[in-house]
């Protein structure tokens, strides 16, 4: 028999996972940066439930570009940037009505809430638009913004000046200062009439509204804008100065009275059986609706108990979006080509005939691994069904046999890698093959110097995967400290095809403005495996800046030494991620790129941004043990964290404080062996203020 999928070996999901996350950042870029998407919502959905699947089956195994921590895309070129004041982030997804059962059983959890304590809900329309922050002073409109990547977006004043459904000035009483957030949309009509014009003008069409609304949107010129159709529905807040409703159901009413068009129908909804009726009601009228969603809203209504669940990575713990289903299609396999990861990793994907479904067009489809094609009887030339919800998405599904070719042949999945030719062993127990070639293979070379070039690394300009390809091919860089000795080519770069002294010089003038790193970027930039975004920031507010980290982590090299257990006890971090991390540091090669890029760059200790330095946890290391009465483990960690601490999963002598809830066990009494301060649950509710 063969191996049920959970099962899946470490080493299997962690290949899944790193494949995963490329093709979320690629189709963020996409959606985000130039509003081309290739595949459907519902497919974007799918790879990033299958990708939260496999990161609560292995949290240890989180990848470097971790699509949890990230927020849509960084802001395009061509429009200044806007820094927004309360963070844009997104919503968490839910699939099924098992999946919001457990939403609303981990808020009863985190709140520690009895079984048959009511809960209120908002429950409302998704609208498949473009989200947009509104800044009003003193009630007029200053600033319009798009989400970018949560942090930065881009500034939209002007073409958003040019919306009817925008108030410029809002209708008294309203707080000084206000920045409501919501999505600029285009009605179903008013999209068909536009594209309708378009091909009497020879212009392409418009793919769906979502498209049609964000390129209108991102018009360098607002009469551009301002001739199309576009409208705009609040729903949330982003900064205030000045009183505001205490709850989801009065903020709405309140967004109407200043002038704001609602997205209805909606209702609040205080038992599961009322959430997922309203969600099927919506289903059953969504096609009669004059304006495209994709799914269902539920707030929490009570913003006291909003404020204290607070956020969770990418997105807040108090609200989730329960996505209708996808839709399925067939299409002709025409080839399956083999891609190569940063990793070594030999991905196969399916090139398909491009297939409309739902207004987007879908050309490619992951097919995992060789076991997966063997599975399913995968070969060149079947009409295959492409399902954009469940698994892994774009996926295929299945084959239809009875229109399979008369002489087709079995897929033979390649033993060298497609870039270089190297051997591409599988080793046993996994399900993926890697190449050998290491730095002598293009497409790990590139993708490793890709990484480092990243947004959210060190996120050089002008240093895509095209040009990082080109310039390692014409051996101008080969480690990350060579892009900082680029400007000793400054003539060879201005000589090349296409570039001049203009685009040499914008190149070496973004590498100059990346000469200071913070430390938790610089981490990150590095690659190493399984440390994303968020272990990287961990990392740095535990060890603060470089030269401690190096010191440690060599050390760390030895197993069971004092520096790997200090390094295990970080929360969130476990051996097998200390194990990877320490793996790095023993490799002479990286040390050699860490050391050159130290003397090309400044690498800034970590700031601790959560809480003032004179805040009493602030750099603080905290363990919690024992059972909470008062909150929940998961809110007093949250707390701590928000307060400046740093929370760690074991003792020892490095620990300032432990929290010791009922029947703490070993952990107190460890803590009180090394001479750690120990309190119990209302010494720290006192500590924080509570």
């Amino acid at each position: 028999m063969g191996k049920k999928k959970a099962e899946m070996t470490e080493l299997e999901a962690a290949a899944e996972m790193a494949d995963l996350a490329r093709q979320i950042a690629h189709h963020d870029r996409l959606y985000h940066q130039k509003d081309a998407p290739e595949i459907t919502d519902a497919a974007y959905d799918a790879l990033r439930a299958r990708y939260r699947v496999l990161l609560d089956k292995f949290p240890h195994l989180k990848p470097v570009d971790d699509p949890e921590s990230r927020v849509g895309a960084a802001p395009a070129a061509g429009f200044s940037k806007v820094a927004h004041a309360v963070p844009m982030l997104s919503l968490a997804n839910a699939f099924s009505d098992e999946d919001v059962a457990e939403f609303v059983t981990r808020i009863r959890r985190f709140l520690q809430l009895p079984d048959n304590a009511e809960i209120a809900f908002v429950a409302e329309p998704k609208i498949d638009g473009l989200s947009c922050s509104l800044r009003y002073e003193r009630g007029i409109l200053t600033v319009a913004a798009t989400r970018g990547d949560g942090a930065v977006g881009e500034n939209i004043t002007a073409n958003v000046m040019t919306i009817a459904d925008v108030p410029k000035k809002l209708r008294a009483p309203f707080p000084d200062i206000l920045e409501i957030r919501g999505e600029i949309y285009m009605n179903r009509d008013d999209f068909f009439a536009l594209n309708e014009q378009r091909e009497k003008e020879d212009e392409p069409p418009f793919a769906n509204p979502r498209n049609a609304a964000a390129g209108s949107v991102r018009q360098l010129d607002a009469a551009v804008t301002a001739s199309r159709p576009l409208r705009f529905f609040a729903y949330a807040l982003g900064e205030v100065r000045g009183d505001i409703p205490d709850t989801q159901t009065a903020l709405r009413r309140a967004i109407g009275q200043w002038g704001f068009q609602l997205n209805e129908p909606s209702r609040l909804c205080v038992s599961i059986n009322e959430i997922i009726g309203f969600y099927h009601d919506i289903e059953a009228k969504r096609h009669v609706l004059p304006f495209d969603i994709d799914g269902v809203v539920y707030k929490i209504d009570r913003f006291d108990w909003q404020e204290r669940l607070g956020f969770v990575s990418r997105s807040p713990r108090w609200a989730i979006a329960h996505k209708f289903a996808a839709e399925q299609a067939e299409t002709k396999l025409k080839a399956i080509t083999i891609q190569v990861g940063r990793t070594g990793a030999l991905t196969p994907v399916a090139e398909l005939e491009p297939v409309t479904v739902g207004g987007v067009v879908v050309s490619r489809a992951t097919l995992h691994n060789e076991d997966e094609i063997a599975r399913k009887d995968i070969r060149v030339g079947d009409i295959v069904r492409i399902q954009r919800a469940g698994d892994v998405i774009p996926q295929v599904v299945a084959v239809d046999l009875k229109q399979r070719p008369a002489h087709s042949e079995k897929f033979a999945f390649p033993d060298h890698c497609p870039e270089c030719g190297s051997l591409a062993p599988r080793e046993e127990g996994m399900a993926i093959r890697r190449c050998t070639g290491g730095l002598i293979c293009p497409a790990q070379a590139v993708e490793r110097l890709r990484h480092f070039t990243s947004r959210l690394a060190f996120n050089i300009e002008g240093l895509g995967e095209q040009r990082v390809r080109e310039l390692w091919m014409d051996k101008l860089i080969h480690s990350p400290a060579d892009i900082f000795m680029l400007h000793r080519h400054r003539d060879a770069l201005a000589a090349r095809d296409g570039w001049g002294d203009k685009s040499a010089d914008k190149l070496l003038a973004a590498i100059d403005a990346r000469r200071e790193i913070p430390f938790d970027r610089f981490i990150y930039a590095l690659g190493i495996r399984q440390v994303g975004e968020a272990t990287a920031k961990l990392l740095a507010r535990h060890y603060h800046d470089l030269p401690r980290w190096r010191q440690a982590m060599g050390a760390a090299i030895v197993p069971d030494s004092p520096a790997r257990q200090e390094l295990q006890s970080i929360d969130q971090i476990g051996p097998l991620m200390a194990d990877d991390i320490a793996a790095f540091f023993a490799e002479p090669h990286n040390m050699e790129v860490i050391d050159a890029l130290e003397k090309a760059l400044t690498v800034k200790p970590y700031e601790r941004r959560e809480a003032g330095q004179d805040a009493p946890l602030a750099g603080k290391t905290i363990v919690f043990t024992g059972t909470l009465t008062m909150m929940s483990r998961a809110e007093a960690k949250a707390r701590a964290e928000s307060l400046g601490a740093n929370v760690a999963g074991s003792v020892s002598a490095k620990t300032d404080l432990v929290v010791a809830g009922a029947d703490a066990g070993s952990k107190e009494t460890k803590a009180r062996a090394l001479g750690v301060a120990v309190i119990d649950e209302q010494g720290w509710r006192a500590l924080i203020g509570e």
